[in-house]
């Protein structure tokens, strides 16, 4: 993973004090909160339905052992409200049926980043430091400024890359940081990379998403060899009230130019994207609007840039062998390593002896670049916690799992898991054994109860609704491997309310919360495809009819999933048996699965 240079410590702990006199200003009166509102959103501090949040950058879902400690240092000693403030949130709660609001936990997001529901802002300077001195921090994970970067969980392992899009993630990142020109855009800006032929990462679904791909046959007019790597852009992608996939700008655009093009599509943005109406400011909407009117502006904008500017942003090799040389691959435990047939033959007799080790290894183990190891996703899908939370204790034994398996290092997923990266193939029934007893190996990776999900009216100040108990009684009703296994593979996915923090457009199934008369309702769609290769095309699925009641939402899941089986053929995947049937016999389950209202006597 990417190791710190002292000018990035450095930064980084600046960051950290600048927020602590900015903390002291405010508590001392000298600091309006309208002035200090955005200094803490930058630093991303959030005030939510009941407390602060925190949201902290975890760059392309990267994380060390070291890390994973110091967070769950802030679950156990920062992550619990005043007592005051905890009694009216679980009053308030209880009068919506909601009785667990667990502190003392961080929540996994579908962005790779680590979110606290309950930090008191008078602790959170300290906060602050406690990250830095792992080289953390919360530096624009919110505000409307270029977010944190996210990518494909298997960057540099995955056996189907072209390239590792990690170092130009990190060259983006440290261009965009505190960025002068795109500190204030007209609304919060979201780029995804990724360098494999599959696309984990959601990119169509970004204001900017990038693909590294190869140029097979090349063209000698833009001096570009058959073979050369450049990037596919993406620009326009979104979710909330107008789900829109990304436009295709450019097909291949040169590695070295992506940051002069990356400039130019951010200005064009902010000097044109609405600034008088929240629900219209996003860029999907500048590039819906303007359509070719806003392409040719940002090649005008790039020409300009290349010209008269002097193409500042060019990547040199030089650069990128700087960057690239700060992503050290891991030292792997010295060991005597037996044959790949016969590290085989071992996995398939534990296999044969246990049937949730044979599940797990199916479902839950990738294969790596490097034919010894294996890239394995430890789940937080399970009952009785929200997707995607981890305890303090929890995120202990994370780190003693990457400690003792993976060379210290974990990575956060776009579907809330984590994944860790450096395997032996040999260590897998002992990491299984060792998962298990963490409460980490459920077999569901892929399966329906590996939902994504935000934390919903539960915790947020937007939602209309709370997603966490429509996950947990889903998740209640399918417990049976044997029929998840039937199932095959599903991407559900919850959002609390219409900004779309748990991807319902894209979900093969989505539920999205709504707010009727005061009352939590959900609408569900069907047919959403995050890009990967399951799902194919991004796009977003189409509402079954009205919105049903949270009574009714798990009834009208297994009425989907009953049509599935009884219209699929052999070996069908889901989303395959949907867009073959089409949406009607699905609909007429789903609205079939209504309550009755009996009629008055």
């Amino acid at each position: 993973m990417y190791q710190y240079t002292e000018f990035d410590r450095q930064f980084v702990h600046q960051r950290a004090a600048q927020f602590r006199d900015q903390l002291e200003r405010w508590q001392k009166g000298r600091l309006h909160e309208d002035e200090f509102r955005p200094l803490r959103l930058q630093n991303g501090w959030y005030v939510q339905r009941y407390a602060p949040m925190l949201r902290v950058a975890v760059p392309y879902g990267e994380l060390s052992s070291r890390q994973l400690r110091v967070l769950a240092k802030i679950a156990r000693e920062y992550d619990e409200p005043e007592a005051e403030v905890y009694k009216k949130a679980i009053e308030t709660q209880g009068l919506l049926g909601s009785h667990k609001l667990p502190t003392h936990y961080a929540h996994f997001s579908t962005r790779q980043n680590v979110q606290y529901n309950w930090i008191p802002l008078a602790k959170s300077a300290d906060v602050m430091d406690l990250l830095a001195s792992v080289d953390m921090h919360g530096i624009q994970t919110s505000g409307n400024c270029i977010r944190n970067i996210t990518s494909d969980e298997r960057a540099g392992i995955a056996i189907d890359e072209i390239a590792d899009p990690r170092p130009y993630a990190e060259i983006m990142r440290q261009w965009s940081t505190l960025h002068p020109e795109f500190a204030f855009l007209p609304r919060k800006f979201k780029i995804a990379i990724t360098g494999a032929t599959e696309d984990r990462a959601a990119t169509g679904w970004h204001d900017v998403g990038l693909h590294l791909v190869k140029h097979e046959a090349g063209d000698a007019s833009q001096n570009i060899a058959p073979g050369d790597v450049g990037f596919r852009v993406q620009v326009g992608g979104g979710m909330g009230r107008t789900p829109i996939v990304g436009t295709v700008l450019r097909e291949f655009l040169p590695w070295q130019q992506i940051m002069n093009y990356l400039e130019a599509v951010i200005r064009v943005y902010n000097r044109y994207g609405r600034r008088d109406n929240i629900y219209k400011a996003r860029i999907k909407i500048l590039v819906k609007a303007e359509g070719q009117r806003y392409i040719d502006d940002v090649d005008a904008e790039y020409k300009q840039i290349l010209e008269h500017d002097g193409a500042p942003h060019t990547i040199t090799q030089e650069e990128f062998d700087r960057v690239a040389a700060s992503f050290v691959p891991p030292t792997l435990a010295t060991r005597v390593v037996q044959s790949a047939e016969k590290t085989d033959a071992e996995l398939r007799a534990q296999a044969a002896d246990d049937v949730m080790f044979a599940r797990w290894l199916a479902r839950n183990v990738a294969p790596h670049k490097n034919p010894a190891l294996r890239a394995v996703t430890l789940s937080f899908k399970r009952l009785k916690q929200a997707p995607g939370d981890a305890s303090a204790d929890q995120l202990d034994t994370l780190a003693q799992l990457a400690d003792r398996f993976s060379a210290g290092e974990a990575r956060v997923t776009h579907d809330q898991n984590v994944v860790l990266p450096w395997v032996h193939a040999e260590d897998l029934h002992a990491l299984w054994l060792a998962a298990r007893a963490a409460g980490f190996a459920s077999a569901n990776v892929h399966l329906l109860t590996d939902m994504i999900a935000c934390p919903g009216g539960d915790f947020c100040a937007l939602a209309n609704a709370r997603s966490i108990p429509i996950a947990e009684a889903i998740t209640e009703r399918y417990q049976d491997l044997d029929e998840l296994d039937d199932l095959g593979e599903i991407d559900l996915h919850i959002s609390g309310c219409i900004n779309s923090c748990g991807h319902h457009h894209s979900g093969h199934i989505g539920i999205l919360g709504v707010d009727k008369d005061g009352k939590e309702w959900y609408q569900v769609t069907l047919g959403g495809s995050d890009g990967s290769a399951l799902s194919g095309t991004p796009q977003a699925g189409k509402a079954v009819g009205p919105s049903f009641s949270a009574a009714e939402v798990p009834g009208v899941i297994e009425a989907v999933l009953t049509a599935y089986r009884d219209t699929r053929e052999s070996g069908e995947n889901f989303i395959d048996t949907l867009r073959r049937v089409g949406h009607d016999p699905f609909k007429a389950a789903a609205n079939g699965a209504r309550f009755k209202v009996e009629e008055a006597a």
